[in-house]
């Protein structure tokens, strides 16, 4: 069974948006993979706390994620 994990800041994207984001992905995969096993597919979407990401030495924060929205 596949699974696709999806990890975004908290507060960064709506509900709506986390289901858009299910829904686009499991069509893409399902394009590439095809029907039985895009039916078979896993995907979630895990929000993660502000302050508890970063790269590079960087902390994220939900307000970062929000301005690099912005940004486009």
């Amino acid at each position: 069974m596949p699974a696709i994990d999806i990890q975004v800041l908290e507060g960064v994207f709506s509900p709506e948006e986390h289901a858009r984001l299910i829904e686009e992905v499991t069509a893409g995969f399902r394009r590439v993979a095809g029907d039985t096993l895009a039916a078979n597919l896993s995907v979630r979407v895990h929000e993660i706390r502000s302050g508890a990401w970063g790269y590079g030495g960087t902390v994220l924060r939900t307000e970062d994620g929000q301005a690099m929205r912005e940004r486009g």
